[in-house]
Order: C-alpha cells, then structure tokens, then sequence
C-alpha cells in the first residue's frame, strides 16, 4: 500500500488516530441526457427513487430580475438516463430551490429556501402537501428576509430560508430550517405539525445553519449543522445523541474550487460560520439496508467522505475542480448504495454519478 493511499484522520469523538483509505472512484461522462432546449442551471440537488430514476433540483429557467429571480426547476430521468418529465413547471413555490429528496413512497419533497415552503408530490408529480407560505407580492415589506442579532423566534408551520429534509420508518418528516431559523421541525406522514428543537448557537442541540438532514433505520436523525462544522444526531424527538467532526488532514496549497484559500484560524477567532473550513458538512446522505454508511462532502478542500453512522471516517474521494471527478460545491448527495453516488454540484452546473472501487 502507498503512503498516498492513507491519510491520517482524527475524529472529535475519538482520541485514536486511524488510517483511512482514499478510495477509487470513476465519474460515468455525461449520465444524464437533457433534451436540446433545456439546461441546469446551479445543480442544488439530487435524489433516486427505488425504480432507479433520477430527480434533479436545478436553479434552472430563471425568470424574472437579475435580483431574485425565480430559479427553481424539477427535473425526472430514467434508470439509464434518459429525459422523462418537468414537474410542477411553474409552481407558485418555485422561487430558489435548494434540495429535493424522495421518500419510501416515491413521493417526491422539494425544499425551497426563497420562498420558505416544503412541497410534496406523489409519484405522478401532482401536488400532496404545502408547508410554509411565501411572502405575499401584495406586502410593501416584501423583500429579502433579514438575519437581525438575536434571531426572531421561530413559529410553528412557518419557516425561513429552509434547506432540506428527511423521513423516519414510520413516516414522519424532519425539516432543517435553515439559513435564518436555527431548528428541525417535525411534522407527521398527515403533515401535522408535531415539534420543533433547536435554536442559534454552538452547544449540543443548537446550530449555525442546518444546511442538510437525514435519517437512519432506527429512525435517529443526522443534521449537517454546517457553520459549526459538525454533524449532530438526535433520536426522533430531538434528544441530543452525540456530534461528529470530520478532521482529515489535506494539502494546505489546495486550490478551493472559488474564492480564496480559507483560514481556519482566523475563522474561528473572528466567531464566524465555518461553512468553508475543511471538513464542514455541506451534505448527509445514508445508504439504504440492513449495514448503513453515512456520505458528507465538504466546499474546501472539496471531498466526499465515507463514514459509519457511529462517525468513524472510512475512506475519502475527490477534490475541487472543474474535471470529472473533481466537484465544485457539492449541494446534495444521493446515495442509492454503498458505492453508486450522485452528486449535484452548484458551480459546475451538473450532476456526476460516481462509482466507488473500495479495496
């Protein structure tokens, strides 16, 4: 084995040290086939139903000003790649997508931080549920939401700048909320609303911006609390289980994808976000079936990481670039199993499906 192939990797819940593999991988070229007259714009997400077919979430056919344009677009593929449908072109809640997930009913969830609201759709494409309300185009003070110190609190059935969400085995659904509200919302398979937890902060329990979310066969839920660079699991009522932090050593000369080179240390001093500091998770994706593995990615140095659901790192791929294989801003992680991904990636406009060789 070569010295590359390793890399040292401390986890903040372990004090060992232990040698993860860099595993191999292929980008399959081009796995997705648009038709002539459509095209992505920032990939935001990615999500596969048990038939193989691919959704796609795409800041695509924007419309309106050069500010606040609506740019959200729901896109089908087959099993083989290949077109199949636009669904809910159009739709009153369409205004910046940002995730898009399925569930064990091949329902289909959309997440769209511009107009704070949640969609569901039943496997045909029509529409099952709303959470949130956009802003009225009737209000004088309808406009950019603000971000004032301290937050305003959150209010049940209501979010602002929402990211994602996730579905325990008995149907219930988990929204992380968000880029201005600091919490998970919980909400029942007939869309009552249950709780919510969390609120602004570093301590176990609270957040700085929950950017993404899933769930595991026993139903504990992972959140990619990504300004505090950590992921935080919680059993489905919200009870703090305990934080994962992925610290895997890199190459400081390591280009990011755009921007300048982040310094963690001066992040830190300053009390900012950590949303570029190596290792913040941008994205969690579980595996389906009985021997779970949980994927994260991060914007610098720009990787996939392979973890347990205990937080142990199995093994890291990638780096940031423009070439299959690099990524640039990965956004969301599809995971149908332990070794077939797909990733959406907001700067380089696509989607890669990439195919794991480990050893």
């Amino acid at each position: 084995m070569t010295k590359r192939a390793f890399i040292l990797v401390f986890l903040g819940c372990s004090s060992a040290a232990a040698q993860v593999p860099a595993i191999p991988f292929d980008s399959v070229p081009e796995p997705l086939q648009l038709p002539n007259d459509i095209y992505f714009g920032e990939v935001t997400g990615v999500a596969v139903n048990s038939k193989g077919h691919v959704f796609v979430l795409s800041r695509g056919n924007t419309t309106g000003p050069a500010y606040a344009a609506a740019a959200t677009q729901l896109l089908e593929f087959d099993q083989s790649g290949k077109f199949v449908r636009e669904i809910g072109k159009n739709l009153y809640a369409w205004s910046f997508g940002h995730t898009v997930r399925v569930d064990r009913e091949d329902n289909i969830w959309v997440t769209d931080k511009g107009s704070d609201m949640v969609v569901k759709f039943n496997p045909a494409g029509r529409v099952l549920m709303v959470f949130g309300r956009k802003q009225e185009a009737s209000d004088e003070d309808t406009g950019p939401l603000k971000h004032p110190k301290p937050p305003l609190a959150a209010e049940p059935g209501r979010f602002r700048q929402v990211t994602d969400v996730a579905f325990d085995p008995a149907g219930n659904a988990y929204i992380s909320d968000g880029y201005i509200n600091s919490r998970v919302a919980k909400v029942d398979k007939n869309g009552r609303w249950l709780k919510s937890w969390g609120d602004r902060g570093t301590k176990p329990g609270e957040f700085n911006t929950p950017h993404s979310i899933a769930a595991d066969a026993k139903g504990n839920i992972y959140v990619a609390d990504r300004g505090n660079r950590r992921i935080q699991v919680f059993d489905g009522e919200g009870t703090f289980m305990r934080e994962i932090r992925i610290d895997v050593p890199y190459d400081k000369s390591a280009q990011p994808a755009i921007g300048n080179l982040p310094d963690l240390a001066k992040l830190e001093a300053a009390g900012a976000p950590l949303t570029m500091a190596p290792g913040a998770p941008w994205t969690v994706c579980i595996t389906p079936g009985p021997n779970q593995v949980l994927y994260a990615s991060d914007a610098y140095p720009g990787r996939v990481y392979k973890l347990s659901l205990e937080g142990k790192v199995l093994g890291v791929l990638g780096e940031s670039g423009k070439q299959l294989k690099q990524f640039g801003w990965i956004h969301e992680i599809a995971c149908p199993s332990e070794n077939v991904l797909y990733v959406a990636e907001l700067l380089n406009w696509r989607v890669q499906k990439l195919m794991l060789h480990p050893r």
